[in-house]
């Protein structure tokens, strides 16, 4: 195991986040375990705070996040942080700690802008499995619907697949 994450929802209820103290000593219990069998591991330690309709979503995550890092989080996480002011509050709140942003949507910032911001690593999470079932949907459709087939020419040749998924690459 290289890394793991630990998430600050139960997703049941109409309150699916747990309290501060409750997802904090998971994280607590989580370093422990990590350190007591393999210190190599990353810790992620993840504030759903945007995902699940909190009032002050940068507030809490900010507020959790820092608890997180207390905790023994190597890494911290709010996934569906989206603006840039949003992404500098929140990693200029948890520095020197390195923080990740989900980039799950074209929200108009490039690599290099989340690296200015001081964003150490960078998650796509479902995207890139989204824009593979969004070709996949208009191609079909255009198939069933034109006749056309002229979708396909965006497809990955067998010979880049094949180099792609070579075992000695």
């Amino acid at each position: 195991m290289a890394g793991l994450s630990i998430e600050d929802v139960h997703g049941h209820g109409d309150d699916p986040v747990y309290a501060l103290e409750v997802a904090t000593e998971r994280v607590r219990v989580a370093r422990a375990a990590i350190d007591a069998s393999n210190p190599h591991v990353l810790l992620t330690g993840r504030a759903e705070c945007f995902l699940y309709g909190h009032p002050d979503p940068l507030r809490e995550a900010i507020t959790r996040l820092q608890a997180f890092a207390d905790a023994g989080a190597d890494v911290l996480y709010a996934p569906g942080v989206r603006s840039r002011s949003d992404i500098a509050e929140l990693v200029d709140a948890l520095r020197p700690h390195p923080v990740n942003v989900l980039m799950g949507s074209d929200t108009g910032l490039r690599v290099s802008d989340l690296e200015e911001l001081g964003v150490r690593r960078i998650s796509l999470g479902s995207a890139l499995t989204r824009v593979a079932w969004g070709a996949f949907l208009r191609t079909a459709r255009e198939v069933a619907d034109t006749g056309s087939f002229m979708g396909l020419g965006d497809a990955a040749s067998f010979d880049e697949l094949n180099q792609l998924f070579a075992r000695d690459r």
